[in-house]
């Protein structure tokens, strides 16, 4: 193996660079340090708590830069297990103090702003130094008065030519820069990433509760075709068999008015058979298996009446549940728009991409929407979690609104 390969070359430099990147880091988590220090006591009083989560979620945001560095390096991604933060402020603020990966991240931000930018700037200096010394000649020929070179003072040709092996030392430490750079790695992955079986444990309780949904959606949807079936197209076929057995006794004596029976008899039939129409539409709508999903929500768009615009990008079939399920949610999202928002436009977008159905609606409402239960938009997300997907609603008073649903629907 070639000592001055282009990779050994490429490799050294690269860790320089995560080094580097890493004292800048180091400052930032030196913020956060000095901010939690100050938050803390005022959260014990109750002052700070307002803002805690949102000072939480910015450092989340620094630490989550640091795991995407540590998990290119390493090449193997370091798990995020957040637990979701959502409710009223005094629900959040309890979530984020009781997750594990609140007091992860804290321990890394003390440890990366104690030592990162000192191995940054390190690694920076010796790096500048070795090619500094190793020129060093050169800065006599051109500086024959004398030079400080990197700590270091040229001021004969024997200095100078001494200047050359103690860079090629300092050149030495710059070709184990990568190891240094692993460690520094290994060590953020170790404080970052989870505990043994928390991950696990995690995804067995979103399961559990993705189960949960799943079933009650299905119960859900159970109820509401019973529902629809003996309201309507029961109570139809009741009447239907009631009319013909009047007419049955009425034809010898009234063969006329049997035969008007007879004729209401064929209209409740007709209506009965709209109406089993109707649920095995809202069961699986025939529209998904003529044109696709694509093409249904195309017609959903063009029937709302508030001016719609449709943004489709690389959605192909999917499976038949997740059609389903996508076609509803956008149905039942542009029905909120239309009844509740006020708004004079609204756009649908729908892409897919590493496996996931990305659904987003946006309209320039007055906003203000919350979901409650037994709201479109409490259906909506028991759909989605019944598939272990998200939902993520922005509506701020005043508008805009936008619902961004995202299904799974790789095999």
């Amino acid at each position: 193996m070639k000592v001055f390969s282009r990779k050994r070359i490429s490799s050294a430099f690269g860790a320089l660079g995560y080094l580097a990147v890493g004292a800048c880091t180091s400052l930032a988590a030196l913020v956060a340090v000095g901010v939690l220090a100050v938050l803390v006591p005022l959260c014990v009083v109750g002052i700070g708590l307002p803002v805690l989560p949102g000072v939480v979620q910015a450092v989340r945001h620094l630490v989550d830069v640091e795991r995407r560095r540590v998990g290119e390096l390493l090449g193997r991604v370091v798990p995020v297990p957040y637990r979701p933060v959502e409710g009223p402020l005094p629900q959040r603020i309890r979530t984020l103090v009781a997750d594990p990966a609140t007091w992860r991240d804290s321990l890394w931000l003390v440890a990366h702003s104690a030592t990162g930018f000192l191995i940054g700037l390190v690694a920076i200096g010796v790096a500048v130094s070795a090619v500094a010394l190793v020129s060093a000649p050169v800065y006599w020929w051109a500086a024959p008065e004398g030079v400080l070179v990197s700590g270091y003072r040229v001021d004969s040709w024997g200095s100078a030519l001494l200047g050359v092996p103690i860079g090629v030392l300092y050149g030495v430490v710059v070709w184990q820069f990568p190891r240094f750079a692993r460690w520094q790695s290994l060590a953020a992955r170790h404080l970052l990433a989870p505990a043994a079986g928390v991950v696990l444990s995690d995804r067995v309780a979103e399961l559990t509760a993705s189960r949960a949904a799943a079933l009650e959606a299905h119960g859900t949807e159970l109820r509401r075709i019973e529902r629809d079936l003996h309201d309507g197209a029961q109570a139809r076929i009741a009447a239907v068999i009631m009319q013909l057995g009047i007419a049955e006794s009425m034809y010898g004596d009234d063969p006329a008015a049997a035969l008007s029976l007879l004729r209401k008899a064929q209209d409740t039939a007709t209506s009965a058979l709209a109406e089993l129409r109707d649920v095995v539409r809202s069961v699986y709508p025939p529209v998904l298996s003529d044109r696709g999903l694509a093409g249904a929500v195309t017609a959903l768009a063009a029937r709302c009446p508030v001016p719609c615009v449709l943004d489709v990008e690389g959605v192909g079939r999917q499976p038949a549940a997740v059609e389903a399920a996508a076609y509803f949610v956008v149905a039942e999202a542009l029905t909120n728009v239309t009844k509740h928002s006020g708004a004079r436009r609204v756009s649908v977008g729908l892409r897919t991409g590493d496996d996931v159905l990305v659904i987003t609606v946006d309209d320039d409402g007055r906003g203000g929407a919350v979901e409650e239960e037994g709201s479109g938009l409490t259906g909506i997300r028991r759909r989605a979690e019944a598939f272990d997907g998200t939902v993520v609603l922005s509506s701020p008073p005043g508008g805009p609104t936008t619902l961004r649903v995202e299904l799974p629907c790789g095999s």
